[in-house]
């Protein structure tokens, strides 16, 4: 099953996420990480967030534990919905805790440190590989059943792929 056929409740999100429901409530309403899988419709109705959603919340975790600000989080979570969340993993996101950069290569980043301001980064990759690995313990859904996926990997289904075509 591919892994945008499966959609993460919001107290699976905040586990992977290491947030609160609290915040994740708060981000969904503000704007600043909504679910797209399954947006709440009024009262009783669950969110479901994707992968990508749960790595984006943990970013911005992270991002707020070293002291940016909200508003340019917000700024950096807007610049990555605008490209699409394309090749996440492989990026690095620097701050010199007022903004926050993109960088997709060595010399980005090695440019950015020249700068001589204090900056920080998060290989996003790192997280990406943590979030996965927090979500193979914990339950997903199946988007068009709401099937309970037990200990769900998200990626074991394209391992599996991948496996039979060798």
């Amino acid at each position: 099953m591919a892994s945008e056929q499966i959609g993460y409740r919001g107290p699976t999100a905040c586990a992977a996420a290491g947030i609160t429901y609290r915040q994740l409530d708060y981000w969904a309403r503000t704007g600043l990480v909504e679910p797209s899988v399954r947006p709440a419709h009024g009262s009783g109705t669950q969110r479901l967030y994707s992968f990508r959603d749960v790595v984006v919340l943990k970013i911005v975790k992270r991002f707020l534990d070293t002291g940016v600000s909200l508003q340019n989080i917000r700024t950096a979570v807007r610049h990555l919905r605008e490209r699409g969340f394309s090749d996440l993993e492989r990026m690095t996101l620097m701050s010199d805790g007022a903004t926050v950069y993109e960088c997709t290569s060595p010399d980005e980043v090695h440019a950015l440190l020249q700068g001589g301001q204090g900056v920080f980064g998060i290989a996003v990759g790192v997280v990406w590989r943590d979030v996965e690995s927090a979500l193979s313990q914990l339950h997903g859904e199946r988007v068009d059943t709401g099937e309970t996926l037990v200990g769900h990997n998200p990626m074991d289904e394209l391992a599996r792929r991948r496996n039979k075509a060798v």
